[in-house]
C-alpha cells in the first residue's frame, strides 16, 4: 500500500467530521451567486453527483470525493428550498404615518424608554394583502408602550424596507431579515392601542401564547427582586432578553471581551443543564439502593435534557439559543447510548443538523464563532489528554492551578479560533479578553448562574429572592470587571477589513488543522499564515458615499475618512469607520476637514482628483466643468461631461451606497476613477428588490428657487447651519429611515451572540 493509501486510511475516521464542511460549501456557493437561481438549476447539481456517485465502485477515495460533492450540492439545493419556503412580501417603498394593525409576537424592551415590537399577519392601510409582509418591527419610542406578546394592536407608523448595506460588501440586515420573514421595519412615537387579546387558533399559537405569558411573569418578578440594571442583566442571562442594558454596559462587556456573557449560550446552557445533571446523579448515588440498582448517570442525562429544553422555552427560542439547546441535547444524547460526551463527533452531526435545517446560518456570525470556538476547545482537549495523564488525582493546591489553568487555556484557544471571524464581521480585538475572563468566568460559574437555577427552582413558590439576591451580588462582581478591563489603555483593537481570500484561507487552513489527525494537518498552518500575509492588503475606497448623499466621506492626507458637515446618516458613518479599522467616533470624522464648504456644496482633492459635492443648483454648471467626481443631491443634467463619475440622487436610489478607488496607472498622471455598488455586491436576489418610484422612496433633492443664501463661502457658518439643520424640531422632520438604522443597529449588536 503506497504512502499516500496509509495517511488517507489513517485519517478515515475524521471523514465524517468533514460533511458539516461540505454541507456549508455549497450552502456558501449558493449565496454567492450574482443571480438566484430557479429550483431546478438549484437542483442540477445535486442529480449530476448522484449520477457520478453511482459510477463510482464503493469503499475508494472516488466513492468518498463523491460523497463529498453530493453533501456539497446538497447545501445548495436545500439552502434554494429554505429561500422559497420563507418567502413573503417584502416592503419597496418607505410608508410614512401609515396605520398598522395585528398581533404581538415578541416584546423587547429598549432604554432609554419604549419597545420594539415583532408584529405578525399585520395589515397596513392602503396595501394590498398580497404586499403586506408577514412580520413588521416597530420601535415605539413612547414610555406609555405597554403591549404584550398576543395582543392585538393598532398603531401609526412610518415603514421602510429593511436596511440596505452602508457600503458595498458590509452587513446586509435585508437578508438576515428576510429568512425571518421580516418585510418592514420603522419606528412610532404613540403608544400603541391595545384592542384585545388575539384568540390562538393553533396549538402552536397558543404554545408561544402560553410562553410568553411565562416569561413577561419572570421578568416581573426578576425586575421587583433586582431593580435596575442589574436585573436587566440576570432578565437577559435567564430569558435572553437583552433591551434593558444600556449602551454604556454593553460596550464594557464588548470591550473586555465578556460580551458572550450576556447573551444565553452554550456556556450558560452548559452551566445550568450540567447543574441538574451532577445535582440529580449526587443525589441518586447517595442512596446506595438507586446506585446499586438504578443508571443514574442515564437518568441525570435524561433531566439533564428536559431542563435545556425548559430553558429553551423560556429563553424565546431564538437561534443562538436553539443553535446551544442542541449541543447539550447531543453531549446528553450521547451518555444515553454510552458514547463519549465531548468529541468532534458531536461537534460535527449539531453543525450539520443546523446546517440542514437552516443554511442562513453559515453567513451568522454566532454561529461561525460559536462552532469555531467549540471545535478548537474539543480538539485541544482530546490533544491535551493524550499528553498528559488524566488518571493522576492532582493535590489540593493544584486542583486550583488546574481550575485557573483551563480558564486560561480555553480563552486563549477560543480568542484565537474566532479571531478571523471578529475581523472579518466586526473588525475588533479584545486585548484584556483572558484577564477579564479569569476574573468573571469563576463567577459565573460557581454564584451567577447556580443561583439562577435556584432562584427558577424556587419561583414558583414565590421565594425567588433566595436564588435572585447571591445572583445580583455575581452580576455586581462581573459588571465591575467589564468596566475595568474594558477601561483600561488599549482593551480594544480596531482592525480594518480583510480580504475575503484571507479570510477563507484562515478558516479552511484552521479547519484543516484542527480535523485531521496525521502530520498533513500541517497544511493548514501554512494556509492560516498565507492568510494572515494576504490580510494587510485590502484596498480601501478613497470615497463613500451614502445612499442618501447627504454623507459623503473622502480620504484625507492621513489616509482617515473625513466626512462632509452636514446633516448625515450616523448609523453609516460609524460602520464605514468601523470597515476602515478605525476608533473615531461619527462625530469626530464628522470635522470636514478634507473638504473646502460653501452655502452650495463642498469641495475635496484627493489623490490629485477633484471631488466636488453640489448640494443646491447654482454650483452644478461650475462643477461639471471643474470636477473629477461630482455627487449631486439632484439629477444629473444634460451636458455635464467632464467629470470622469457622476453619482446623483437616481444612481443612488437604484445602487445604495457607493465606494469609488482612486487607481493610478502609469498611461495618465490623472486617476481611473473605479465605482463599486452595494446593488453590484448584493446582486438580483429576492432580499434585494429594486425599490419602487413613489412618495418618500426618493431623497428630496435640496433645489431652491432662491439664489445662495449670503456668507457663501464661509465653511464655519455652513457647518454651524448643517449642524442646526441636523436637529429635528418635530415629528414630521425625523428622518424615516432612522427606523431602519435602529433596526440594522441592533441587528448588528445581536450578530455573533
Amino acid at each position: 500500500m503506497s504512502q499516500a493509501a496509509l495517511l488517507i486510511e489513517a485519517e478515515r475516521q475524521s471523514f465524517f467530521l468533514w460533511a458539516p464542511v461540505c454541507l456549508g460549501s455549497g450552502i456558501a456557493a449558493y449565496f454567492a451567486l450574482p443571480e438566484e437561481p430557479s429550483l431546478p438549476v438549484a437542483f442540477a447539481p445535486l442529480g449530476i453527483a448522484l449520477i457520478l456517485r453511482l459510477a463510482v465502485r464503493s469503499g475508494t477515495i472516488a466513492a468518498t470525493m463523491m460523497m463529498a460533492l453530493i453533501l456539497a450540492a446538497a447545501g445548495f439545493a436545500i439552502t434554494k428550498v429554505r429561500v422559497e419556503t420563507v418567502r413573503a412580501p417584502v416592503l419597496t417603498k418607505a410608508l410614512h404615518s401609515v396605520e398598522v394593525t395585528g398581533t404581538v409576537t415578541m416584546v423587547e424592551a429598549k432604554l432609554p424608554r419604549g419597545q420594539r415590537l415583532t408584529i405578525a399577519n399585520p395589515s397596513i392601510a392602503g396595501l394590498a394583502s398580497t404586499d403586506t409582509p408577514a412580520v413588521v418591527r416597530i420601535r415605539t419610542m413612547s414610555s406609555k408602550s405597554l403591549a404584550a406578546p398576543g395582543d392585538r394592536i393598532r398603531i401609526k407608523a412610518n415603514l421602510s424596507p429593511p436596511a440596505k448595506p452602508a457600503l458595498p460588501g458590509g452587513f446586509d440586515y435585508a437578508r438576515t431579515a428576510w429568512f425571518e420573514s421580516v418585510g418592514a421595519v420603522g419606528y412610532a412615537f404613540a403608544a400603541p392601542t391595545i384592542e384585545g387579546h388575539a384568540d390562538p387558533n393553533s396549538i402552536v399559537q397558543w404554545y408561544r401564547r402560553t410562553i410568553e405569558d411565562i416569561r413577561q411573569a419572570i421578568a416581573a418578578r426578576i425586575r421587583a427582586a433586582l431593580p435596575g440594571e442589574v436585573g436587566e442583566i440576570a432578565l437577559a442571562l435567564i430569558t435572553g432578553e437583552r433591551g434593558g442594558i444600556t449602551t454604556e454596559t454593553n460596550n464594557a462587556f464588548k470591550n473586555s471581551g465578556l460580551f458572550h456573557i450576556l447573551s444565553i449560550s452554550g456556556l450558560h446552557m452548559v452551566i445550568a443543564a450540567g447543574a441538574v445533571f451532577y445535582s440529580v446523579r449526587l443525589m441518586l448515588a447517595a442512596v446506595p439502593r438507586f446506585a446499586l440498582t438504578m443508571p443514574i448517570k442515564k437518568i441525570a442525562a435524561a433531566l439533564g435534557i428536559i431542563s435545556a429544553v425548559a430553558y429553551l422555552a423560556i429563553s424565546g427560542g431564538q437561534f443562538a439559543t436553539v443553535r446551544s439547546a442542541l449541543m447539550i441535547f447531543i453531549i446528553f444524547g450521547s451518555m444515553l447510548l454510552d458514547r463519549p460526551a465531548l468529541a468532534l463527533r458531536n461537534v460535527a452531526l449539531a453543525a450539520f443538523l443546523i446546517l440542514a435545517i437552516y443554511p442562513e446560518s453559515l453567513l451568522d456570525a454566532g454561529f461561525q464563532m460559536s462552532f469555531a470556538a467549540v471545535t478548537a476547545l474539543i480538539a485541544s482537549h482530546e490533544w491535551l489528554s493524550r499528553l498528559f495523564d488524566r488518571n493522576r488525582k492532582p493535590s489540593p493546591v493544584m486542583h486550583v492551578v488546574i481550575f485557573f489553568g483551563e480558564i486560561i487555556a480555553s480563552t486563549l484557544i477560543a480568542s484565537a479560533a474566532v479571531a478571523p471571524f471578529a475581523a472579518y464581521n466586526f473588525h475588533q480585538s479584545q486585548q484584556y479578553a483572558v484577564l477579564a475572563n479569569m476574573i468573571a468566568i469563576p463567577i459565573c460559574n460557581l454564584i451567577v448562574m447556580p443561583a439562577a437555577l435556584i432562584a427558577m427552582v424556587l419561583m414558583p413558590f414565590g421565594l425567588q429572592w433566595i436564588g435572585l439576591v447571591p445572583m445580583g451580588w455575581g452580576i455586581e462582581g462581573m459588571t465591575w470587571c467589564a468596566n475595568k478591563v474594558g477601561a483600561l489603555p488599549g482593551a480594544v483593537g480596531h482592525l480594518p477589513a480583510i480580504p475575503e481570500l484571507a479570510f477563507v484561507l484562515m478558516i479552511v487552513g484552521g479547519m484543516w488543522f484542527l480535523l485531521w489527525r496525521t502530520r498533513i494537518r500541517l497544511l493548514g498552518v501554512a494556509l492560516v499564515i498565507a492568510g494572515l500575509l494576504i490580510a494587510p492588503w485590502m484596498p480601501r475606497p478613497d470615497i463613500l458615499i451614502g445612499q442618501k448623499g447627504l454623507l459623503v466621506a473622502v480620504r484625507d492626507a492621513s489616509g482617515k475618512l473625513s466626512a462632509a458637515p452636514g446633516k448625515s446618516t450616523k448609523y453609516d458613518l460609524e460602520r464605514w469607520l468601523e470597515y476602515d479599522g478605525d476608533s473615531r467616533s461619527g462625530k469626530d470624522a464628522k470635522t470636514g476637514d478634507a473638504f473646502s464648504c460653501d452655502a452650495v456644496g463642498c469641495i475635496a482633492h484627493v489623490k490629485g482628483a477633484t471631488v466636488a459635492v453640489a448640494r443646491h443648483p447654482a454650483s452644478v454648471t461650475d462643477d461639471c466643468l471643474n470636477a473629477d467626481v461630482l455627487i449631486l443631491d439632484l439629477p444629473k443634467p444634460e451636458g455635464c461631461a467632464v467629470p470622469r463619475a457622476v453619482v446623483d440622487v437616481f444612481d443612488r436610489w437604484r445602487n445604495g451606497a457607493y465606494a469609488l478607488y482612486l487607481d493610478q496607472t502609469d498611461d495618465s498622471p490623472e486617476p481611473h476613477v473605479r465605482l463599486e455598488t452595494v446593488a453590484a455586491h448584493r446582486g438580483q436576489r429576492p432580499w434585494s428588490v429594486m425599490p419602487e418610484r413613489g412618495a418618500g422612496t426618493l431623497p428630496k433633492p435640496r433645489i431652491l428657487d432662491a439664489p445662495p443664501p449670503p456668507g457663501a463661502g464661509t465653511v464655519g457658518q455652513v457647518a454651524k447651519t448643517a449642524e442646526a439643520d441636523s436637529e429635528p424640531r418635530s415629528s414630521a422632520e425625523v428622518d424615516p429611515g432612522e427606523g431602519v438604522e435602529q433596526e440594522a443597529d441592533d441587528a448588528n449588536a445581536d450578530d455573533g451572540q
